[in-house]
């Protein structure tokens, strides 16, 4: 069989991809597709980022999710920003404070677990050494990176409207920010500019040369703790040295006769399998794709969902996550009997977007299969001068209410929006896919699945069929939705926003498996590929 690498970045896709061709793993290719997405996409992802990967190696007889998820500063407490909250976003990922200090700056930021978990990825499951893997990253820092599309919507856009930070804001932050992102001028770099990054180059060669320990117990420790300490922030050498990563089972769910496994609590592969279980119950495939009330289906099932996963959802080592409730066929099917009655969730909310992710699917010749979505949760902005690269922003997504499933604790890990899933069909993978996007993560899964199961789609047009989301009290749908599908939710009484995009609402990229035969599909949302190597 053929190997097959899908992800974002054309320039990560053909580095995992030349892995392949040499021999290297599914492991091997993911890890050095990852670590050139950090440089080619930096504000989605990187060695100051955080993430998990699904692993399934049959030969070997492993299948295992690897969480390195961000963790708290061990000096943060519950209550120290009760006095500052001010909002929620509408998709629910981030709640809004006074001054947007969990947003932006060095208090927004988690301990990184990406350098450790590319790590423990390689060494439990590669075969290539740590240097050789990130040798591409390196030589892709020094070439400097084109700005694309996609990279330029996502700095530029105006986030004033919901109370947020916007991203152009969070990079005049630093000195670095300002020189990499920005022309002489002020204004922002635009597709086609390169973005040069000597720095980051700088501290790869060093973190190649260093190893992985380097980042939590060395140099780089000492240097980005100092940093945090000058700066006002609440991560020290300690919060490094005392980073752990964990190897867990996968959740399993099962639709119409495919066993699906996904990633467990504090990601949401949970919340991608309620929906897959409520609907389960209807006849997708009779009422046609994106019909109204195939659409009112999904928005009633992902709102059903949106309120277990803001009651519920949490770093399990710190909250009770009621999984096997939650993904239970008995309860599918009570939520699946209340939609067909015709009753209406409603999401709460306090009154008071795409987020900055990355995903990578790959399958090689020997059948192992990966997926990976690593992330920054957002880009808090802030850089240690001289290393180059940004610091996720993700303590904006703890509440800071205690006593909530998501409240602050010391070392706790904050909530993922990632659910990186495989599909099985016949004891093989049938789907190996994952997505960019924040809270729409997991609605986007579920739809790319049910595509591909339900409706007959390959996998290209899977990913880039035409999404909605319902994770507020609202129907979001794209701009290829027919008016005349949204006509009608809105003569029922629903209310709707449609999106200027028309590929919008997270970024699905996955490899379809059948008879031997691999079909890839990148999102168009975003600037990436499906590259095939031959077996």
């Amino acid at each position: 069989m053929p190997g097959m690498i899908v992800a974002p970045q054309p320039e990560a896709v053909e580095a995992g991809a030349a892995v392949l061709a040499r021999g290297g793993n599914a492991v091997d290719a993911a890890i050095a597709c990852a670590f050139v997405q950090g440089v080619v996409d930096p504000l989605m992802c990187g060695i100051g980022g955080f993430g998990s990967m699904q692993v399934y190696m049959p030969k070997r007889g492993q299948h295992e999710v690897l969480e390195f998820y961000a963790r708290a500063p061990l000096a943060a407490t519950p209550d120290m920003w009760t006095d500052k909250l001010r909002g929620q976003s509408r998709d629910g990922f981030a709640f809004l404070l006074e001054g947007g200090i969990s947003e932006q700056g060095p208090l927004a930021v988690c301990t990184p677990g990406n350098v450790k978990g590319y790590a423990e990825a390689l060494s439990r499951y590669g075969t290539l050494d740590w240097a050789d893997v990130m040798a591409p990253a390196i030589a892709q820092a020094k070439r400097g990176v084109m700005v694309r599309p996609h990279m330029h919507w996502f700095w530029t856009q105006d986030q004033s409207g919901s109370g947020q930070v916007n991203t152009a804001d969070k990079l005049r932050l630093t000195e670095t920010g300002r020189r990499v992102y920005f022309r002489p001028d002020g204004s922002a770099r635009r597709p086609g500019d390169m973005l040069r990054n000597p720095d980051m180059a700088r501290t790869l060669e060093r973190l190649a040369q260093g190893g992985p320990d380097l980042f939590y117990h060395g140099e780089l420790a000492e240097e980005m703790a100092a940093d945090f300490a000058a700066q006002g922030g609440l991560l020290r050498k300690e919060d490094f040295a005392a980073y752990t990563l964990s190897v867990v089972e996968p959740v399993w769910g099962s639709y119409r006769g495919h066993r699906v496994s996904t990633s467990p609590p504090p990601a949401s592969g949970m919340s991608m399998l309620q929906i897959l279980h409520m609907l389960e119950h209807f006849d997708l495939r009779t009422l046609g794709h994106n019909s109204a009330e195939h659409v009112r289906l999904l928005a009633e099932a992902m709102k059903r969902m949106t309120i277990d996963k803001d009651n519920h959802m949490g770093d399990p080592a710190y909250v009770d996550v009621p999984v096997a409730r939650l993904i239970s066929k008995e309860y599918a099917a009570e939520q699946a009997a209340s939609i067909r009655r015709g009753e209406r969730a409603r999401v709460k909310r306090l009154d008071r977007s795409e987020r900055d992710t990355t995903h990578i699917s790959v399958v090689d010749k020997d059948g192992n299969a990966v997926a990976l979505t690593h992330t920054l949760g957002s880009p808090s902005g802030a850089i240690t001068e001289g290393l180059g690269f940004i610091y996720n922003g993700t303590m904006s997504r703890f509440d800071p209410r205690p006593g909530r499933a998501a409240s602050i604790a010391p070392g706790k890990r904050r909530a993922s929006s990632a659910a990186p899933t495989i599909v099985f069909k016949d004891d093989a993978p049938h789907i190996v896919i994952g997505a960019p996007g924040g809270s729409y993560i997991a609605p986007a899964v579920a739809q790319g699945i049910m595509n591909v199961i339900d409706f007959g789609m390959s996998m290209l047009e899977a990913v880039a069929a035409p999404r909605i989301m319902a994770v507020s009290d609202s129907i979001d749908v794209a701009n290829r939705v027919p008016l005349a599908v949204t006509d009608a939710l809105e003569a029922d009484g629903y209310t709707v926003k449609r999106s200027p995009q028309s590929y919008a609402f997270a970024a699905l990229h996955g490899i379809r498996i059948q008879a031997g035969r691999l079909d890839g599909g990148a999102d168009p949302q975003r600037d990436g590929m499906a590259m095939l190597v031959a077996g």
